[in-house]
C-alpha cells in the first residue's frame, strides 16, 4: 500500500507440546534456517533465531501485511509438518499451542538479539517457564497460570 511505513520488531517465544526436549542439536540449525525462509517468503525479515531443544525465540522485522497470529500460524504448522516429513522425532512433532509476542523499539534491538543468541547460557540459570513469566510481568500482561507452558515432568 502507497505511504505506508512501518518499523516494527517482535520476538516470538512457542514451545514444543508438552515442552518434549526434541529438538536436537544435529538438525536446530536446519529448522532455524527453514523457519527464516517461512518468514522471509511472507516479506517479513529474520533478525534473529534460536532456542533450547523445548522452544524457540525468535527475532522478526514484521511487515504489516501479515497478522502475527498468521505468520505463527505459517511458521507451526510448516516447521511441524518439515519436521514430521524428515523423521527427525520419533512419534509425531508438535509444537504447544500458543505463543508468545514481545514488541520492541529499534533501539533495544542488540539487547535482545544478545539475549535470543545466548539461550544456552540464560537457561543454566532459568527454566523456561521462569523466563516466560517474566516476560509476561515485564510487559504487564494478564495471565492464567493455567495456561502457562508447565515445566516437563
Amino acid at each position: 500500500m502507497p505511504n505506508t511505513y512501518t518499523q516494527l520488531y517482535i520476538q516470538f517465544v512457542f514451545a514444543v507440546k508438552y515442552r518434549a526436549v526434541v529438538i536436537d542439536a544435529l538438525w536446530k540449525d536446519e529448522l532455524y534456517k527453514y523457519i527464516t525462509g517461512i518468514v522471509q517468503k511472507q516479506k517479513h525479515k529474520l533478525i534473529a533465531i534460536n532456542g533450547m531443544p523445548d522452544h524457540v525465540h525468535i527475532l522478526v522485522g514484521l511487515h504489516p501485511s501479515q497478522s502475527i497470529s498468521e505468520l505463527l500460524q505459517d511458521i507451526k504448522g510448516s516447521s511441524s509438518k518439515w519436521i514430521n516429513e524428515k523423521g527427525f522425532v520419533k512419534g509425531k512433532f508438535e509444537w504447544q499451542a500458543g505463543y508468545g509476542a514481545f514488541s520492541y523499539s529499534k533501539s533495544h534491538l542488540k539487547n535482545v538479539i544478545r539475549y535470543i543468541e545466548h539461550q544456552e547460557e540464560h537457561h543454566a540459570k532459568k527454566s523456561f517457564r521462569e523466563e516466560y513469566v517474566e516476560f509476561l510481568v515485564e510487559y504487564e500482561i494478564d495471565y492464567d497460570e493455567r495456561f502457562i507452558f508447565k515445566n516437563p515432568v
